[in-house]
């Protein structure tokens, strides 16, 4: 229940602080958007180049068989 009212109060300062500073609050936006797209753009690079050399282990240790097996 306290979480409930707490989370309430929250959200009332909130939009209330929202309304107040609203200009600063989009010059804040227009700061971090960009930022978080260039990290976001970035990480995602990172993790497509890893799965990438995944890929070609995986495909290079298909080739050669195994014992027992035939090829």
């Amino acid at each position: 229940m306290k979480t409930l009212v707490g989370g309430a109060i929250g959200a009332v300062l909130g939009i209330i602080g929202l309304a107040i500073w609203f200009g600063p609050f989009l010059q804040l936006l227009a700061g971090v958007i960009p930022s978080m797209l260039l990290l976001g753009g970035c990480l995602a690079l990172y993790l497509g180049f890893d799965e990438l050399k995944d890929t070609w282990k995986n495909e290079g240790s298909n080739d050669v068989s195994g014992p027992g097996e035939e090829s």
